[in-house]
């Protein structure tokens, strides 16, 4: 059940990130190097999930390529605009039988920081769930460790995996 969980959470992970770069509007490129992702809902009550994820300049866009395929895919609506520095995000996308709308804040400079909240509703109910808040916040922690490969995602129980072999975009950079 641990390895379904961290699956989840990686794909969570790397298709919020991948996610966020789905729209027209080029945003800044993280800086290569070793990031950690703490998620968590909005209210602090659910279980939060913090990763760390080794990144270089052709694994990052290959996550922001990814998201592009998966939002033309998945999303009949994509919009983005900066408003006072901040990327506003807004789109529907169908999660199997379910719509869902959705609204997100990103904030920060992708060399140190950044932080992504977001609200999404559901219809019909996705999961038993009619709505959701999520928050994402990254920093960067230094260099990749010695082993690590670009798309390595360590999860908050030391298993580790790559995100890139996982989605079969590790030979499409």
């Amino acid at each position: 059940m641990k390895i379904r969980s961290s699956v989840a959470v990686a794909c969570m992970v790397a298709g919020a990130i991948a996610a966020s770069s789905a729209f027209a509007i080029d945003y800044p490129a993280r800086k290569p190097g070793l990031w950690e992702i703490q998620t968590g809902d909005a209210t602090g009550k659910g279980a939060g999930h913090t990763v760390q994820q080794c990144i270089d300049a052709a694994s990052d866009k290959a996550l922001r390529d990814m998201g592009q395929g998966m939002g033309k895919d998945m999303c009949a609506k994509q919009d983005l605009r900066i408003e006072s520095g901040k990327l506003v995000m807004d789109s529907v996308c169908k999660i199997g039988t379910t719509t869902a709308t959705s609204h997100a804040v990103m904030t920060g400079d992708f060399s140190s920081t950044y932080r992504m909240e977001s609200k999404s509703t559901y219809n019909p109910p996705l999961m038993g769930r009619t709505e959701g808040t999520s928050v994402m916040e990254a920093r960067w922690v230094g260099p990749c460790k010695p082993g690590q490969k670009p798309g390595d995602m360590v999860m908050s129980n030391g298993m580790t995996m790559n995100v890139l072999d996982m989605m079969g975009a590790r030979g499409k950079k």
